[in-house]
């Protein structure tokens, strides 16, 4: 596709999606930009009378009705200015808040596998810096078209009013400008989506650095992580330079052509009005007019790489919109079971890539009870979580609730019946409130009040200044990691799911967090189907049923004391734990004691 069909074709994408729907404001803006043009077409007319018949003829009368005329003139140009710029901004950034939300809710729609490939500072330079982006450049080309091409066409207008031949001369270096405009067209959209590309980066770099600052103190990498940003900076900065180049090289090269042809009016001009033929009026009009034009001639001329700028940003963001989840829900869902239900895989392959991470699994969890998966890392555990929630569908085989395999489920009744609690568990920079309550306003106090005592929350809300209304800081950072873990126990009592999802809830705790982490873990698993991750045996021991997993497979299955009397790979987990002898480690409450509790 040409470089003209392509912008063409982006524009015509941009004004359906998000300007139609402002396109009273944009008129009324667009004839106030054209107000705004026309009246230095205007300004540069009236030089005739001021010379000719005030400044020349000493025509006293005539100067009280010029001066007032061009003081209108400034006057409607400085209203028309004011406004049409309120109007556009207005627009604008409408425009741009809708396309920021669209872009958000299609991003948190797409399924796993892409925010695997697709780090948060990529995607955050593209909901924020792109679409800001484009909102200064539009704006800049709206204004260009709607005030600079109607005061060029006005201007041009008077000129050819004075002379014609005037007019061709002072354009003759046009032509000259199609071919170059064409090239630097080109070489600015490939330096501006280079310059997009590098900003991603570094707003990636800047997601792991403030994220991971606390191992970046410890292991002093300061120097090395400065370095590496600086790099990407010289990077960028040689990018956005060049970019620049780009874009101003049109207005330049105008500038050029411009005085190429106002160097012929003068000398050919400038005979005329020696021999008498034309006025000092008529020249100061035309001299007035091509001077004024060149300022939106500029202007329109730098348009074409402002234009390619924003281009290289929409095209990325297009691209994000038009990406489709390969996971979804079916077009004609059945109902979820209603219950405890019972979890299967039955022969599930899986692959990221070229890596093969599941490779014939087979596992069952009854109904009601609570089944622990354990192995190595890379064993394909978590995996298991996301397939049953569908963040990931398997190559083949079947993942089934009571029978009904979760594809054929609706994506949101599938995951209402999920409540997850991880060894990180994400709270957000808003009140501890609103972190438990997610939105809902169907909890009454009594409910949440209950919930809180289960989930030990309770029990730390006085060390806190506002109780239940503090904020707990960026990721929860206001809280110790057992208060998180409180926090996200909480929830998912709150949810109040059939089926618990337990990875690693208590890998990260003290010792006392951990009991009274693992106490609130007991209240939540009462009567659900509950899965668990572990690594640490220790915590595992109670389970009903411990699946042992490597390479992707289960290998084993059975309660505790049946996998060490088997003496398998269980067997050598556990005495690589406990080599001490030592077997005394925290564990997790029997779920099937939980009653008296």
């Amino acid at each position: 596709m040409s470089a003209d069909a392509s912008s063409r074709d982006l524009m015509g994408w941009l004004w359906r999606g998000y300007l139609r729907r402002h396109i009273g404001v944009l008129a009324i803006a667009f004839v106030l930009m054209a107000m705004e043009g026309a009246a230095m077409g205007a300004l540069s007319y009236m030089m005739k009378p001021m010379f000719d018949q005030v400044f020349i003829a000493g025509n006293t009368g005539a100067l009280a009705w010029v001066g007032a005329v061009i003081f209108g003139i400034f006057v409607v140009r400085g209203v028309a200015g004011t406004l049409q710029k309120v109007l556009l901004a207005q627009a604008g950034h409408r425009a741009a808040a809708r396309l920021r939300g669209d872009l958000l809710r299609h991003l948190m729609g797409l399924d796993g596998a892409f925010h695997q490939s697709h780090p948060p500072g990529f995607l955050i330079q593209r909901v924020q810096s792109d679409v800001n982006a484009i909102t200064e450049i539009l704006t800049k080309i709206m204004t260009t078209v709607g005030r600079d091409l109607i005061a060029l066409i006005v201007l041009l207008g008077v000129a050819i009013s004075v002379d014609p031949l005037w007019t061709l001369i002072a354009c003759v270096g046009a032509p000259a400008l199609v071919l170059p405009s064409f090239l630097v067209q080109r070489f600015t959209r490939a330096r501006a989506r280079e310059a997009r590309d590098l900003g991603a980066r570094l707003a990636t770099r800047l997601d792991e650095v403030f994220h991971g600052i606390v191992p970046v103190k410890l292991n002093r990498l300061e120097r090395y992580q400065a370095r590496n940003y600086d790099a990407l900076s010289d990077e960028l900065v040689k990018a956005e330079v060049r970019a620049t180049l780009g874009s101003e090289l049109m207005s330049g090269m105008v500038d050029i052509m411009a005085g190429v042809g106002f160097l012929g009016v003068l000398i050919y001009g400038g005979g005329e009005i020696i021999a008498g033929d034309k006025t000092v009026g008529q020249f100061m009009s035309f001299f007035t007019a091509i001077g004024l034009a060149f300022d939106p001639l500029r202007r329109l001329g730098a348009m074409t790489g402002a234009w390619q700028i924003a281009a290289a940003a929409i095209e990325r963001i297009r691209d994000l919109l038009e990406t489709r989840a390969t996971v979804f829900s079916p077009a004609r869902p059945v109902p979820a079971p209603r219950g405890t239900p019972k979890v299967e895989l039955k022969d599930v392959h899986l692959s990221y890539g070229e890596t093969s991470v599941l490779n014939g699994l087979t596992l069952t969890a009854e109904a009601g009870e609570t089944t622990a998966l354990v192995g190595a890392s890379g064993a394909g555990k978590s995996t298991v979580f996301n397939l049953l929630t569908r963040l990931i569908d398997p190559a083949s085989g079947e993942v089934l609730l009571d029978g009904v395999p979760v594809s054929d489920v609706d994506l949101a009744d599938l995951r209402s019946h999920f409540s997850t609690v991880t060894q990180d568990a994400a709270l957000f920079d808003e009140t501890l409130r609103e972190n438990i309550l997610l939105g809902r306003t169907d909890v009454s106090e009594a409910r949440l009040r209950e919930v809180l005592d289960a989930a030990h929350v309770t029990e730390f809300l006085p060390q806190l200044s506002d109780g239940l209304d503090s904020h707990v800081g960026p990721r929860g950072s206001a809280l110790s990691g057992g208060q998180r873990q409180r926090v996200a126990i909480a929830r998912a009592l709150l949810r109040d799911t059939p089926i618990l999802l337990l990875d690693e809830a208590t890998s990260a705790l003290d010792a006392q967090s951990e009991k009274l982490v693992q106490e609130a873990l007991e209240r939540l698993a009462k009567g659900r189907t509950t899965l668990v991750i572990a690594h640490r045996l220790s915590t595992v021991r109670t389970a009903d049923r411990i699946v042992v997993m490597d390479k992707g497979r289960a290998i084993d299955a059975g309660t505790h004391e049946e996998l060490l009397a088997r003496g398998g790979h269980y067997a050598t987990l556990h005495a690589l734990q406990f080599s001490d002898g030592d077997t005394r480690a925290p564990e997790l409450p029997d779920p099937r004691q939980a009653g008296s509790a």
